[in-house]
């Protein structure tokens, strides 16, 4: 099991790379504007992606 977390880190660090890698200028855009948000904004938009994440993890592990 703890080499699972290891590896579950590890793919999310290849898959943050791959925007800056290949989109370099559009992944600069995206962070401006990001960073232009409100923080409630921000912050329901991280709460979708968590909960998304919880439910393919849901399906995918069962």
């Amino acid at each position: 099991m703890g080499d699972s977390v290891w590896i579950a880190l590890a793919l999310v660090l290849v898959l943050e790379g791959l925007g800056p890698l290949l989109f370099p200028n559009r992944w600069q855009r995206l962070m401006q504007k990001l960073s232009q948000l409100p923080g409630g904004e921000l912050r329901q938009t991280g709460a979708f992606l968590v909960i998304a994440g919880l439910v393919a993890l849901f399906f995918l592990l069962r």
